[in-house]
């Protein structure tokens, strides 16, 4: 029988299935390191623990772990030299075994399946644009050995609901399962790494949200004022292929006039609708023209959106395998800026994921039906959504790609001179050429990204600016007061501006390893975590374990971007 896209999934698609380790069976579990959130940073978290023997149990609110790569359904957004250097060896481990992963089970063509540096989607955003089920089969496969062995623990659809706190640490986080049982975890760390960092205030963990002001951290684009409700956009992204000779329209989506004629209100000025081709470029906020062509025929200037998440591309497979092309929707038209999903009450936080949810049909309905082509006509009645790619019944992705978190308060904050190309040349009085992002003694891992904000709930327009190769200082790791809670994702100690470049997949990946790894470390030899970065003798003993798991902790000498 030929092998087709529809076969292959049914073959594929199933994942590994183990029960329970008995200690972690019953309404009350024990256990040395209990993660909330089984995202990027959960993942790693989870990894590094395990790899150093001690039982964790891991929480997902999804049906998916993997955060951003799966249930949010955002290919990886890497720095330029991801492929010499730059992340830990267990990302890198990650991304080859994404590649592993086609090769062996897809029909490649003979030239894609012998490229080593193999992009299975070809999207332009990335070096690695792949299908979420890829992304959580290759998750599922780093993890299954501590699953099989019984050293994880791991309990999807299940959801943090209240912590025991004593003093300045935490004692129970009780959560309910996928069953709607309610569990308690008992630990000698919880780590948060939850996309929105629910449990800052469920211990009672000092935390910010939002933006500083000016006055509180001195950074070059903070506002005059703290604004703690100005959030960073979520997107609901959603998957989408074409069929040009079929009419997929879907229903007219409840709020469509709304969206169809909405004009945002930013500063500086947005261009004019935002469902249309025109948008603010990131960098300049001048008005900048893209374009949509699912059928790769236009031949113009500019970025064609179909390509630039395209997570599938049919030109690399055998015939008959695909039947199309499917790129993944995470653009300006389907950021949702009108509200937050978290400091709010939970009837307000459900209504705006509601109309973000709204905003993404409305812009597919759009594209369907009136959005402009390059050969003068209007809309493509072939694009469908794919929700065999994203999981869900709709064709939505699970969860909302969430850019910012509740951050803690913490032992040292990442501010914008420490990290910003031209604020860290004002500080330092260096040209750009020479300078580089501050030296962090404790550092205890890398990332590079430009200090990159989407516009906002308070009505900020893009904050896009070059940032420097960057260190993670373990200062960053640590609450300023409470003991066994470490963060693990986008919550550690950076600011609403810092955050934008410490919120990607590879940063929040090695955000997790180096969490995952400290509390095993302070495990182990019954250790504070403050105690490690403020003796040196600790410190430098907790690097060089680090770098003999293949983190690294210091760049070599390169060029902002």
């Amino acid at each position: 029988m030929k092998l087709t896209r529809r076969s292959f999934l049914q073959t594929f698609s199933a994942l590994p299935v183990f029960s329970l380790p008995s200690w972690a069976a019953g309404r009350e579990i024990g256990c040395d390191v209990a993660i909330a959130g089984g995202g990027v940073g959960g993942c790693a978290a989870a990894l590094a623990a395990c790899r150093a023997g001690l039982r964790v149990v891991m929480t997902e609110e999804t049906r998916w772990i993997g955060g951003q790569l799966t249930a949010q359904a955002v290919p990886p957004d890497e720095h330029p030299w991801i492929e010499m250097f730059g992340c830990t060896a267990s990302w890198r481990a990650f991304r080859e075994g994404v590649r592993r992963y086609y090769r062996e089970h897809y029909p490649l063509l003979a030239e894609h399946r012998a490229n080593p540096r193999l992009n299975p989607g070809g999207g332009s955003v990335s070096a690695l644009t792949h299908e979420p089920r890829v992304a959580l089969a290759v998750l599922h496969a780093m993890l299954q050995p501590y699953l099989a062995s019984g050293r994880l623990a791991l309990f999807t659809e299940a959801r943090p609901l209240r912590a025991d706190v004593d003093g300045d640490a935490v004692r129970h986080l009780a959560f309910r399962d996928g069953s709607g049982a309610v569990r308690t975890v008992r630990a000698a760390f919880f780590l948060d790494a939850t996309e929105t960092g629910e449990l800052l205030p469920m211990t009672g963990t000092e935390f910010v949200m939002g933006a500083e002001s000016r006055a509180q951290t001195g950074e070059l684009h903070a506002p005059e004022q703290p604004q703690p409700q100005n959030h960073q956009a979520f997107t609901m992204c959603f998957a989408l292929g074409y069929d040009p000779d079929a009419d997929h329209t879907i229903d007219r989506p409840d709020e469509y006039a709304f969206w169809r004629e909405y004009v945002p209100q930013l500063r500086p000025p947005w261009p004019g609708r935002l469902l249309s081709w025109s948008m603010s470029d990131p960098v300049t906020l001048q008005p900048r023209q893209v374009y949509f062509d699912p059928t790769l025929q236009a031949r113009q200037p500019g970025l064609n959106l179909w390509l630039y998440r395209r997570i599938i591309q049919k030109a690399i497979h055998e015939p008959g395998f695909c039947s199309t092309d499917v790129t993944l929707v995470n653009w300006p038209q389907n950021d949702y800026w009108l509200g937050n999903l978290y400091g709010v009450p939970e009837e307000e936080a459900a209504r705006h994921l509601k109309r973000a949810r709204q905003l993404s049909l409305s812009l597919l309905y759009w594209m369907q039906t009136e959005a402009p082509r390059p050969d003068g006509g209007a809309g493509w009645r072939g694009l469908h959504l794919r929700p065999d790619v994203t999981g869900t019944a709709d064709g939505l992705a699970m969860y909302p790609y969430i850019r910012e978190s509740r951050r803690i308060q913490a032992e040292f904050t990442v501010l914008e001179h420490h990290v910003g190309t031209e604020a860290r040349m004002q500080a330092t009085g260096k040209k750009a050429e020479d300078v580089a992002a501050e030296p962090f003694p404790d550092s205890v891992g890398v990332g590079s990204y430009r200090i990159d904000l989407h516009p906002s709930s308070g009505g900020d327009n893009y904050i896009d600016v070059s940032s420097l190769p960057f260190q993670i200082p373990l200062g960053a790791l640590i609450p300023k007061r409470m003991e066994n809670l470490l963060p693990a994702c986008k919550n550690l100690g950076v600011t609403h501006i810092t955050n934008g470049c410490y919120r990607l997949h590879p940063v929040e990946w090695n955000i997790g390893e180096s969490a995952g790894a400290l509390a095993a470390h302070c495990v182990r030899r019954r250790l504070r975590p403050r105690q490690v970065r403020n003796t040196e003798k600790l410190l430098r003993e907790f690097q060089d374990e680090l770098m003999r798991q293949g983190v690294e902790i210091a760049w070599p000498r390169l060029r902002p971007r």
